[in-house]
């Protein structure tokens, strides 16, 4: 990579490693580059260099840089990196996003729909990161985001996610990072640590390399030329720092120390000062030449920040447009400031230290001051404040020394970002906003931030320090807050509670609330603290949680719908329809319709997407039908809820693996998990993590189960719903394809106490339906105990009422019903149809009842079964099969290539792969001897199979064999 700054030396071997980046980038293997080094060393020039040669090689560049104006602002950086993707016409493959182009409106106005979207950084990430490849152009792309030491928590929470996951894909990430401790560096260290990226070091210049810059910038041939005396005082001050090598430099020339003559460079004075008061002088040396104006117009940008605008520069200093331009101009000619490009109308000091070294220059009511008039002019010109102005203005009001109102700007700023989903930059400012207006002693405010700051903590993970804010709330109760307030802040810390898991604190919170609003009742506020307890009571440990949750969120509704609470009114009929679901699927169906049509009428799209959610949920357990599921994933893809998509791929998931389409399953699995791994998506993942289980249960893996249940416990499967799925569905299915009825009895039984400490919403465990047939099977349940569980809601859900039948088949075998039961083993396996392998688990379980009680045809059931077990390899059941049709007197065919051409229907009768070589050649109506010559056998063997198969299928004699063979062949 050629150096196309003659004042660039010393970083040949960081050029040539970013070299090496972009030429494997352009290859389809990208990756993350963080140059790190202390300010002035050279970070930028070094990426400029990299910026030229990717230009150069026809990749496209996306840059950002963050900014120190006031507060960080969410996103700056990647927004301006994406932003010219927008402005140059050329249309971006949107197809390719999916579910995430939605989510992108959060960085680009232009996708921007105005909905509140909640999304992770980590969902965030993902979005960026199929932006990133589908603007690739097929080669390869650069995105440089330069000061990562000043951005906010937002951007590092994506680049946290786009470094793990740029790996093989044609973009290159290069970052800048000063060496200061900071959360970015943090960042880079541990991509370092964990190989997920490079970590570039930029040290000083040594003294060769230093001489050898000094004598670039004075544009000798060699240090040579440049008198000791500048080389050595230079070396001595700078420290090898380019910038402050320029800087000084400039300096000594300004200050006529160092003079060019007909002979070349000559020192003239003494050269010995401190360098930071030196560089200090240099600079308001410099800017002294752009007269008072021009020295009280850099001051009042530097109060600004970095990066300033103009307009607002303008209308706090009051001078005139060619004044402003003028100096402006002088500043980029004197080197101290630049045009901010692609931003219009900003500009920026080229370093940090001009900043510094101006700051030195104003009193501290100096500043304040400048500061003052600055957060006028922003409020005067945006008095809407939006976008990153209502941040600006509160940092200014606060260096001004207005606490409250810069308190009230910050709270402001920090509800924006919360709305936006930005929660690290909304803890950041409603926190700033929390501390000034408690130092202001403005209680009312401060609870009304408070309102606010619970939930982003919550939402952000802090849960500690959000509940730490429970003993603030004890000094609010004594400053004169009104009840409605104070109950408002105890219900938001008992919804912290209830999403950090500790039920005992946020029932706590809740009986505070209600002891605060009981001196001033007020029933909007009562219908959210009962929605909330309500949530908290349903994941409460206990044996009544249910019916307790149930009539707190009905008084809830009641409310809801009388004081027109429309989203209080929606969660409580969603948890009123989980609750009801398990007693009557008609009065589940009918909260979440109700809870559907509030949602549309007041245009609530989340709340809407939930309830239909459930109600394709119901749907599902119900009959086994996953239209609705389809439906909502549609829909959810169309309008970017990735969590409610990756949340049904999961059912899809199970119900693959119940229906036998093992592959699909297997490969939905591990598409899912690649990605809610990566989103940290928990609930997801434990929901895949146990469909897993089941499916390796389902092929009788035992290590693969239990690899993927340790897995799931390390997701806090412990003491979640899915607990009871993976013994019931897992363990238990795996126990009986091991032929150990015991050990899947037990399992059952943990399934039993499991869901009798803590009632699930989740039914498919096996307490009303599998259960129930092996207690049949086993003695242990009669009639009476098969009503009892048939009486329920649940025993009528798809996957339980097979085995419902099953067993009520086999007590009316007992029973002397034989017919009755024989058609009620019909029933099931119509219910059972769309699952294989508990269809013929089914039959192998009661085929020895059958036999014992006299009904049925327990020898085809057990060769239909054997034949299925034998063709999945599981080799237990499939032994156990042929073992019952031995002692049941039947023939054991062998099996050979070709069984599984043989239709289910002769199979089930016995018909080997010979007898049906021979069965279809019936079909043309040959002779004994044409059927021999064909399958190179004797006519007398022909003659045998013949026989055999008239004797198996029940064919009146050989034209009625042939007829029947015929009739198979015109299928």
């Amino acid at each position: 990579m050629r150096s196309h700054a003659p004042s660039l030396v010393g970083r040949d071997s960081q050029l040539a490693l970013l070299e090496r980046a972009l030429a494997d980038t352009r290859q389809s293997r990208g990756g993350v580059v963080f140059l790190v080094g202390e300010a002035g060393v050279g970070k930028s020039r070094v990426a400029a260099e990299a910026v030229g040669g990717a230009l150069g090689a026809g990749m496209r560049v996306l840059r950002g840089r963050s900014s120190t104006t006031g507060p960080a602002v969410p996103f700056r950086p990647l927004t301006e990196a994406l932003m010219p993707l927008f402005r140059g016409g050329e249309p971006i493959d949107d197809l390719a996003l999916g579910p995430y182009r939605p989510v992108l409106g959060r960085l680009i106005p232009d996708w921007d729909t105005g909905e509140r979207d909640d999304s992770s950084m980590v969902i965030l990430g993902e979005a960026v990161l199929r932006l990133l490849i589908a603007a690739g152009r097929g080669q390869g792309q650069l995105l440089l985001l330069e000061d990562l030491h000043d951005a906010d928590p937002e951007t590092l929470g994506v680049l946290e996610y786009l470094v793990d996951n740029l790996e093989y894909s044609p973009v290159l990430l290069l970052a800048t990072i000063r060496t200061d401790f900071s959360d970015a560096l943090d960042l880079a260290q541990s991509a370092r640590r964990r190989g997920a990226a490079t970590l570039v070091e930029l040290p000083p210049l040594t003294r060769p390399q230093t001489h050898e810059m000094i004598a670039a910038q004075l544009g000798a041939d060699g240090p040579e030329q440049v008198p000791a005396a500048v080389l050595e005082r230079l070396w001595e001050d700078s420290s090898g720092s380019p910038y402050l090598v320029e800087e000084l430099l400039q300096s000594m020339i300004g200050a006529g120390t160092l003079v060019r003559g007909p002979e070349g460079w000559r020192a003239v004075d003494n050269l010995r000062s401190d360098v930071s008061s030196s560089l200090a002088r240099g600079i308001v040396r410099r800017i002294d030449r752009l007269g008072a104006q021009g020295l009280t117009l850099l001051s009042a940008a530097a109060v600004l920040g970095r990066r300033f605008p103009l307009t607002v520069l303008q209308r706090m200093t009051g001078v005139d447009d060619r004044a402003l331009l003028s100096h402006l101009h002088a500043g980029v000619a004197a080197r101290l400031v630049v045009p901010d490009e692609p931003a219009p109308d900003w500009y920026s000091f080229r370093h940090s230290l001009t900043v510094e070294a101006l700051f030195t220059q104003m009193t501290p009511g100096l500043r304040a001051e400048l500061a003052r008039r600055g957060a006028e002019a922003v409020e005067e010109l945006h008095p809407d404040l939006a976008g990153d102005w209502c941040a600006l203005a509160a940092g200014l009001r606060g260096t001004a020394g207005d606490k409250v109102q810069a308190g009230l700007l910050f709270a402001e700023a920090g509800s924006r970002a919360l709305a936006a989903g930005a929660l690290g930059s909304a803890v950041t400012l409603l926190s700033r906003s929390e501390g000034l207006l408690a130092d202001a002693g403005d209680p009312q405010s401060r609870a009304m931030v408070l309102e606010n700051l619970l939930p982003a903590l919550a939402e952000a993970g802090d849960f500690a320090r959000a509940l730490d804010l429970a003993e603030d709330l004890h000094a609010l109760d004594g400053s004169g807050l009104s009840p409605v307030r104070l109950a408002t802040l105890h219900t938001r810390l008992a919804k912290v509670a209830h999403t950090a898991g500790r039920w005992s604190d946020g029932n706590r919170q809740i009986a505070r609330a209600r002891e605060v609003l009981a001196a001033a009742p007020d029933e909007s506020v009562a219908a959210a603290v009962d929605v909330t307890a309500a949530y908290l009571a349903l994941d409460t440990p206990g044996p009544d949680r249910t019916q307790h949750a149930e009539k707190l969120a009905r008084s809830a509704a009641d409310t809801a719908e009388r004081h027109g609470l429309p989203v209080v009114a929606c969660q409580a009929r969603e948890l009123l329809a989980t609750v009801a679901r398990e007693r009557d699927p008609e009065e589940s169906a009918a909260m979440l319709g109700q809870a559907l049509a509030t949602a549309e009428r007041h245009r609530l799209p989340l709340q809407r997407m939930y309830a239909a959610t459930r109600l394709g949920g119901n749907a599902w357990l119900a009959d086994g039908d996953t239209t609705g599921l389809l439906a909502v994933r549609e829909e959810a893809l169309r309008l970017g809820s990735v969590n409610i998509v990756h949340t049904v791929d999961g059912i899809l998931v199970l119900d693959a693996v119940l229906r036998g389409d093992y592959d699909t399953a297997r490969s939905a699995a591990a598409e899912c998990m690649a990605v809610v791994r990566r989103l940290r998506l928990a609930p997801v993942v434990r929901y895949v993590l146990m469909a897993q289980a089941v499916l390796a249960a389902h092929h009788a893996d035992r290590g693969e189960m239990e690899r993927s249940l340790a897995a799931f416990a390390e997701w806090d499967g412990a003491g979640s719903q899915e607990e009871a799925l993976g013994r019931g569905l897992a363990r238990a299915f795996c126990a009986l394809l091991e032929e150990n009825r015991g050990l899947a009895r037990e399992e059952l039984r943990q399934v039993l106490a499991l869901e009798a400490g803590n009632p699930s919403t989740y039914h498919l465990g096996g307490t009303h339906g599998l259960v129930l047939l092996l207690d049949v099977l086993a003695g242990d349940a009669d009639r009476a105990r098969h009503e009892e569980i048939t009486a329920t809601a649940v025993a009528r859900m798809r996957w339980n009422r097979q085995f419902v039948l099953l067993s009520d088949a086999v007590l009316l075998g007992r029973e002397g019903a034989g017919e009755r039961a024989a058609a009620t083993v019909q029933d099931a396996l119509a219910v059972a149809e769309p699952y294989p392998l508990a269809r013929h688990l089914g039959l192998r379980l009661v085929a020895d009842a059958a036999h014992q009680d006299g009904w049925g045809d327990p020898v085809g059931w057990l060769r239909s079964a054997e034949h299925y077990f034998h063709e999945r390899d599981v080799q237990a059941v499939a032994g156990a099969c042929r073992a019952g049709l031995r002692r049941l007197g039947a023939s054991v065919h062998q099996h050979r290539t070709g069984t599984s051409g043989i239709p289910d229907r002769l199979r089930a009768q016995g018909v080997t792969v010979r007898e049906f070589e021979v069965f279809r050649l019936l079909a043309e109506r040959l002779s004994n001897k044409d059927i021999a010559d064909r399958l190179f056998i004797s006519p007398r063997t022909a003659e045998k199979h013949i026989a055999s198969l008239v004797t198996k299928t029940g064919a009146a004699n050989r034209a009625d064999l042939c007829a029947q063979s015929a009739a198979l062949r015109d299928v």
